[in-house]
């Protein structure tokens, strides 16, 4: 693809007056959109909004004008975009959090069962807390096996299926309907974490008849750093699973102060501490953005962008270890090399934004709403040139951060 390609794709992109607005520095070129979204130009005024006239003038009084309902409304905002009901998806808390509270609650929920069964190699946190998940209920345990042996592990013992959407590595996609069906076929709940799909690739739990699914907002989603996560619970099963952390939010009457705990109908019953509202905040403008946008032209997009990418790795020699089928993938694209730590490093002393994954991999996240085409063709020449010249090898590029 030329330069003069790229710019025919952007002059009939639909996507293209998203760019505006975010404000991302004129120098960058930002592909890590998928560990940590970009800015929305209305977050600062919004953000200012809730800190000076909300909290510093309507001071308590915002809690009945708007921040009390906060997580039910601000989850049926996400509803579209995951294929849910907007009484099935509640923000607060982290995805760690609501990952424990699903898992918790779905062993619980069928004592003849006891197996968390996941895959080896998913997000760290997701196998952290599913470990302490299981810790919490007698007689429980977490299996954890390879990718390819996952469908022969699913048996009569087992209690959930947990797996990550997409692949925080490699961008691999699993099937979500067909996984959904064979955790179902074998008696167990479906629970997905979609922390690296939400707003990146189509997703529709219900048309899946997924029972649960967990997922951040500060990726593709632009909610800001450490923006509260979202749990959707199906309907069929909100009433009869029960959270494990008793909070007084999720109290079926929070404000009549009784000793003892009485859950909340529906999604409320999975809330626990009061929501933190400045963050909340930012979330909900970044997420009014969303209103009316075509998951699939998203998508469209994303393999474009994504072709431009692995077109250049391609003609270095580069190993894409992300599938070359969009159904197959997420929104980010992911190359092995024994430098890559460097080259990633030299990258962003160019401007182009991307990161690393231990031990090996270049990430390179395609972000559909402020990335242009010309952006990632650009993208792809400073990377052809990094690989071609070895200017990666400049010894300040292989320095890294300790932490001690």
């Amino acid at each position: 693809m030329t330069l003069e390609d790229a710019r025919a794709l952007d002059a009939t992109d639909p996507l293209a007056a998203y760019r505006d607005k975010f404000a991302l520095p004129e120098d960058v070129i930002y592909l890590d959109g998928n560990s940590l979204g970009a800015l929305p130009k209305a977050t600062p005024a919004a953000l200012a909004d809730v800190a000076t006239r909300q909290w510093g003038n309507r001071l308590i009084r915002s809690w009945n004008e708007g921040w009390i309902e906060a997580p039910q409304r601000i989850g049926a905002k996400i509803a579209p975009l995951i294929g849910a009901a907007p009484d099935e998806v509640i923000i607060g808390d982290t995805t760690s959090t609501h990952l424990f509270k699903a898992l918790v609650a779905g062993l619980r929920s069928n004592p003849d069962r006891h197996t968390v069964i996941s895959e080896a190699g998913n997000f760290p946190t997701d196998l952290h807390i599913a470990e302490g998940a299981v810790a919490c209920v007698p007689g429980a345990r977490l299996k954890v096996v390879a990718r390819e042996n996952l469908a022969a592990a699913l048996d009569d013992d087992t209690a959930v299926l947990l797996l990550t959407h997409v692949h925080y590595k490699t961008s691999d996609r699993f099937d979500m309907a067909a996984w959904t069906a064979r955790a179902r076929d074998a008696g167990a709940l479906m629970l997905w974490d979609l922390s690296h799909s939400v707003g990146a690739v189509p997703i529709d739990l219900n048309g899946a008849n997924a029972d649960l699914a967990v997922g951040c907002t500060y990726k593709y989603l632009n909610g800001g750093p450490g923006a509260p996560a979202f749990l959707y619970v199906a309907k069929r099963w909100q009433d009869a699973l029960a959270s494990p952390l008793s909070g007084w939010m999720g109290h079926a009457a929070p404000f009549a102060f009784e000793d003892t705990y009485r859950p909340a109908l529906g999604m409320k019953r999975w809330l626990a501490g009061t929501p933190a509202m400045l963050s909340t905040g930012a979330l909900e403008t970044a997420l009014d953005l969303w209103a009316g946008i075509d998951q699939h032209a998203v998508a469209s997009k994303s393999a474009q962008l994504f072709d431009i990418l692995a077109a250049a790795g391609d003609a270095l020699g580069l190993d894409c270890v992300s599938p070359r089928d969009p159904a197959k993938r997420g929104s980010h694209i992911s190359f092995r090399h024994p430098h890559a730590y460097e080259i990633t490093q030299a990258l962003i002393a160019c401007g182009v934004i991307g990161d690393f994954r231990d031990p090996d991999i270049l990430r390179l996240g395609l972000t559909p709403l402020y990335l242009s085409h010309e952006d990632v063709w650009r993208a792809g020449k400073i990377l052809r040139d990094t690989v071609e010249t070895e200017s990666w090898r400049d010894p300040a590029y292989s320095q890294r951060l300790v932490v001690t």
